[in-house]
């Protein structure tokens, strides 16, 4: 058996295979068309998300990047068109 820990191979891990296990998990495929385990797309995601890491990718590229902001507006509530800011306001009246 090898040596390899996880570690390891997540600095050893090149681009290529870093884009095909992301797609991997994306599709819950092998690129041969073989679906993942709940166990190995649970190893292919944490290996995606520690590479991305360890490599210092900006975190709205990463994995998972949710960006903060409310429905139509950026995150101080402004850039709100007037229709949306009185979507409430008429509710329940005739």
């Amino acid at each position: 058996m090898s040596d390899m820990t996880f570690e390891r191979m997540i600095q050893q891990m090149t681009p290529d295979i870093y884009a095909s296990l992301k797609q991997a998990v994306s599709l819950r495929k092998w690129p041969d068309g073989r679906f993942l385990t709940p166990e190995q797309t649970e190893l292919c995601l944490e290996a995606v998300m520690r590479y991305e890491v360890e490599n210092g990718m900006p975190e709205e590229q990463r994995v998972g990047y949710l960006e903060r902001r409310t429905c139509g507006a950026d995150s101080g509530g402004g850039n709100v068109s007037p229709e949306l800011a009185n979507l409430g306001q008429d509710v329940g009246r005739d």
